[in-house]
């Protein structure tokens, strides 16, 4: 249960659990704002009142108490403005008055003039009304705008069909849930303030300002909505990051900007949500309540429109990192963050452990016995950089860049698993066509920005040219919308389908708009391959619209937060314009992001897909300086990767200090990953000099050299290589299963490669190796490191106490494999 929703007594214990809040009795009081205007009937405004950082030119930072729920707020005219406990103002009549805010023996005067009061007002159903309905919960899915609504009323999700609603609202049930007679016997307002029994209990107060405006509201014939809609276009959160301790509170103030260029305080409207309820907590009202460690955030919506606050709580007031080296500006934007937690980072992984993971991490293949031994005995100073580019290919010599087709297939297999190709919806020829496409792309490190621009603008055979397949797989605009806003900018649109995004700011106007780029892409028959080849092209033809479901309105073509992008001959390529754009933030984010998460084991956004506004980067800076940098590289993948496997920040090493236990987030020490289904087949392969046969291929072809998701092999099943049914990260399931570990623990695969008369034990043994010679293979292969002083002693006694070597050996290789050191990426 999240905090925020405990009971205020619980909430007051625990806050009252934390050290005591200190003030600097000396320290200027300063009011956001300084200065407030309100205009109309009920207008409102938020104080927010904090102590001036005195280290900071008595300036307003991030490290400024807040202090509003502790002062007291005095008008010098309540027939003008009032002003509540929590610092809430409201206009009352036209004029002038002050209002004065005190703490203690400081005290400030904010000015505040009131102006437009008049005696009817006109209350709008769009600025005012639906507001309200979103405040209280009303057009929630758990309440009106569930699918058959409650009680027989039913509002649309989010508000999003206002003239429905009212209608809902003024006509329906002959009119009853409005009285325009007696507006306050109205069932609309009897019900949420419990004068009459509510099924979603009290939602309002009985002459509280919202009150009274839908009193005024329905006293005015319960307008409709206007035709033309001042839509919100923006929100500003007041202040966007604050840094302190346990337990301090801090009072959010939140301005909407209308597409009139108008800005007004709707704190009141705003609805507030923690990101971290282990960090922070927030109510109903916006005051929010640090009771943990870490950083967290804290989500506020209104009209559409999304933004967050961030929170920040040291684990520890200093931090010494006496032995960190920057290797890049990754290092360096890491440890600006470590000082600010208070975290102290792990040291750095030993040489073994480096190239094992640098191997898995880059190529998915294990480093061999031969090439452990000369990297352990290197005694170049750069040899970790200089590994980082023979994986990578990028040394410019021939003969040191070997590990090209590796690469090119483990990427090529991670980018296939993302486009869904697969024979089970393109066919034998349509899928080997793709993958040859996405392999030959990552074997030339083609740049990113050119493969997504071949894929979007893919034209002609399906046999021919691999990239139109992604048509065939996503067969309608709908799907190629929803598809390409996630795979090439994180982010996710199919709540925008129906109704609003419910956390960002896209509407279904947004969703439609980016769905019209794609609906005059079909494909026909041909016969190029014969009457039976069953071949089909792709094709762009010269009409086909896309229709808005509610309004009926032809859709243009518009990217999200831009202009419409109309073309005479396809429409797909002022969005490939857009898409690949070095402007475009989304895409260099999205990529690198998910760079980040499969070098480091986490983004910088998680889910990984799911980039918005209201999901912050854990590190905002180091997001926009590896951004920044892709797009300056032309965005070659392979130099993201250096950038990010050459910092100190990938090198660190997996074992967890005492200061860093806690976090998860920030990368003070590597995190675990446990090796895919593909890769571990190659690596049982490699360890025991056993190759996996697959049907239909040649022995010798490699897993994650596979080009389909459809082979009837049950390893790779059990350790979860995905159907390729979806483009989302998640298909691929990372948590270690029951069956995973009977698999490997007891299963025939294993076994069988282990005793192989042509495996490694068997050859080791023929070749008249000595134990330990034998042993420390053994460990080089699997691990990639030697063995220790215990594990060969260990490996002594175990030869000693046994008279079938070869079994024993076979045993020490089954242990091993069944190692969490095998199993997983450390």
């Amino acid at each position: 249960m999240p905090v925020s929703r405990l009971p205020i007594a619980m909430l007051l214990l625990l806050v009252a659990l934390q050290p005591a809040r200190s003030f600097a009795a000396d320290a200027a009081l300063i009011a956001h704002p300084a200065e407030v205007k309100l205009q109309g009937n009920f207008a409102r405004a938020q104080l927010v009142v904090v102590e001036a950082d005195s280290s900071s030119g008595a300036q307003v930072t991030r490290k400024s108490n807040d202090i509003s729920s502790l002062a007291k707020y005095e008008s010098s005219d309540p027939a003008v403005v009032t002003v509540s406990a929590a610092g809430q103002l409201r206009a009352m009549k036209d004029g002038k008055a002050k209002i004065k805010v005190s703490q203690g023996s400081r005290t400030i005067e904010v000015p505040v003039t009131v102006a437009g009061i008049v005696e009817q007002p006109d209350v709008q159903y769009l600025e005012q009304i639906r507001p309200i309905l979103a405040k209280n919960g009303c057009a929630m899915a758990a309440c009106h705008a569930a699918q058959h609504g409650q009680g027989g009323f039913k509002l649309s999700v989010f508000g999003f069909e206002p003239d429905k609603d009212r209608e809902a609202m003024v006509r329906d049930s002959i009119g009853r849930r409005v009285s325009l007679v007696d507006p306050e016997q109205s069932l609309m307002l009897l019900k949420p303030t419990m004068q009459t029994p509510h099924g979603g209990g009290r939602r309002l107060e009985k002459d509280s300002v919202d009150y009274q405006m839908l009193v005024a509201w329905i006293q005015g014939g319960a307008a409709k909505p206007a035709k033309t809609e001042n839509a919100v276009t923006k929100l500003h959160v007041f202040p966007k990051e604050r840094l302190g301790q346990v337990g301090m509170s801090q009072q959010l103030r939140v301005e909407a900007e209308y597409a009139d260029g108008q800005r007004h305080d709707v704190t009141h409207w705003a609805k507030f949500d923690s990101l971290d309820d282990g960090v922070a907590s927030v109510t109903r009202d916006g005051l929010v309540t640090t009771i943990g460690k870490g950083q967290g955030g804290v989500m506020v919506r209104f009209e559409g429109q999304a933004d967050t606050t961030l929170f920040v709580i040291p684990y520890a007031e200093t931090v010494e990192l006496a032995d960190w080296k920057d290797n890049n500006d990754i290092d360096k934007l890491a440890v600006t963050k470590f000082r600010e937690l208070g975290i102290e980072p792990s040291p750095l992984c030993d040489d073994a452990t480096f190239l094992r993971r640098a191997s898995l991490d880059s190529i998915g293949t294990l480093p061999s016995p031969e090439e452990t031994r000369a990297f352990i005995d290197s005694q170049d100073p750069d040899k970790r950089k200089k590994l980082v580019d023979r994986l990578l290919g990028l040394t410019g010599d021939p003969a040191q860049d070997i590990y090209n087709d590796a690469y090119a297939a483990y990427w090529s297999l991670k980018w296939s698993d993302l486009l869904r190709n697969t024979s089970a919806s393109l066919g034998e020829q349509g899928m080997w066509s793709m993958h040859n496409w996405i392999r030959e792309s990552f074997r030339t490190n083609k740049p990113f920005d050119g493969f997504v621009r071949e894929l979007i603008t893919a034209r002609g055979s399906l046999y021919s040219v691999g990239p139109a397949n992604y048509f065939r797989i996503h067969r309608d605009s709908s799907a190629l919308a929803e598809s390409t806003a996630q795979l090439f900018l994180g982010v996710r649109m199919e709540c925008a389908k129906c109704h609003h995004h419910p956390f960002e700011k896209y509407s279904q106007e947004d969703y439609y708009g980016l769905a019209a780029f794609f609906s005059r892409v079909g494909t026909k028959t041909s016969e190029e391959f014969g009457l039976f080849g069953g071949e089909q092209v792709v094709v762009v033809r010269d009409t086909g619209d896309v229709k808005h479901p509610r309004t009926n309105a032809l859709m243009k073509p518009k990217a999200l937060e831009a202009a419409e992008m109309e073309h005479p001959l396809d429409r797909r390529m002022p969005l490939a314009d857009w898409l690949t754009s070095k402007d475009n933030a989304y895409f260099a984010n999205n990529v690198v992001n998910r760079y980040v998460a499969y070098l480091l084991g986490r983004g910088l956004v998680e889910p990984v897909d799911d980039l918005r506004s209201t999901n912050p980067p854990s590190n905002p800076a180091l997001m926009e300086a590896l951004s920044k940098k892709f797009v300056e590289s032309n965005f070659n993948l392979k130099h993201l990767m250096r950038e990010i496997m050459n910092s100190r920040l990938y090198q660190l090493d997996s074992q967890p200090t005492k200061s860093n236990a806690a976090d998860t987030v920030f990368y003070s020490h590597f995190a675990v990953k446990r090796l895919t289904a593909e890769p571990l087949v190659d690596a049982l392969d490699r360890v025991t000099l056993v190759q996996t046969k697959y049907k239909n291929l040649p022995l010798g072809t490699r897993a994650i050299e596979l080009p389909d998701a459809e082979y009837a092999d049950y390893f790779l099943a059990t350790f979860g290589k995905p159907k390729r049914v979806s483009v989302c990260e998640c298909e691929r399931p990372l948590d270690p299963s029951l069956a995973q570990a009977l698999h490997t623990l007891n299963g025939d695969t294993l076994a069988s490669k282990i005793s192989d008369k042509q495996g490694r034990i068997a050859k080791l043994i023929k070749a008249k190796k000595s134990p330990a010679e034998i042993v420390e293979e053994i460990y080089l292969a699997t691990l990639n490191r030697l063995p220790s002083a215990a594990e060969r002693t260990q490996a002594e006694e175990f030869l000693t106490e046994h008279d079938n070597a070869e079994e024993v050996y076979q045993d020490l290789l089954w242990a091993i494999i069944n190692s969490k050191q095998f199993l997983f990426i450390h």
